[in-house]
């Protein structure tokens, strides 16, 4: 068994968004007038836009449809996006990225974030050309913790499971990978917030330190691990 396929999600891993969508979350909280706790926002953590919305308009009766909780927020996420000049990758991503498809490794994204989304940031940062598919949870009927995504991202990459990796950074992510039966790199960055790493294979801080040799000796480790 050798590495073949990396998996990555997108927000948290490749580049930190989550101050915009914090943002937009909470001014379309405002504007539809409902209190969020921290505790109860973390949660949602890696969960798809629509289903979030959704868990709201039940918890808190509200009368607007969780389509119409979905256009707010995207409103105020594009015009984010569009004025925030912070936005950039994470530290050493792309250096990984590079040095995966450099060695021949498929590429696949697996994020929870919609297609737009997903779109706005690979044409921003030029990352089209490592990656032989993209996957959003957006479309899908299942939301991360369910192992839909990772399901269809294995077999997008045309590879075994068992010869896939993915990298995440939330609890209902590498929950998800961990569903799918799926060996699970967790990115504990100074970004992530209140995430739980504990079924994870392998956490990492730093992804300088990172690249297909280590990727592939982890690997080849666990799967003799378990023979």
């Amino acid at each position: 068994m050798s590495l073949k396929a990396v998996l990555f999600d997108m927000d948290g891993v490749i580049v930190d968004t989550e101050p915009l969508h914090r943002k937009a979350y909470y001014k379309m909280f405002s504007d539809v007038n409902i209190e969020v706790s921290q505790d109860l926002y973390e949660s949602f953590t890696g969960q798809s836009t629509i289903n979030i919305c959704k868990t709201l308009c039940e918890r808190y009766s509200l009368s607007e449809s969780a389509e119409t909780l979905v256009r707010i927020k995207r409103k105020h996420f594009k015009y984010l996006f569009a004025n925030d000049t912070d936005l950039s990758l994470l530290d050493g991503v792309l250096h990984l990225i590079k040095n995966l498809h450099k060695n021949g490794i498929t590429l696949v994204l697996a994020s929870s974030a919609s297609m737009p989304n997903i779109d706005r940031i690979f044409n921003r940062f030029d990352l089209n050309q490592y990656f032989i598919a993209k996957l959003s949870g957006a479309d899908l009927k299942e939301s991360k913790p369910h192992p839909e995504i990772f399901i269809k991202a294995a077999k997008a990459s045309g590879h075994k499971k068992e010869n896939c990796v993915v990298i995440e950074d939330s609890t209902n992510g590498i929950a998800a990978a961990k569903a799918a039966g799926i060996f699970c790199i967790g990115y504990d960055s100074l970004h992530s917030k209140n995430q739980d790493y504990s079924k994870a294979d392998w956490v990492v801080h730093d992804f300088s330190k990172l690249g297909y040799k280590e990727i592939n000796a982890k690997l080849v480790l666990k799967k003799l691990d378990n023979d």
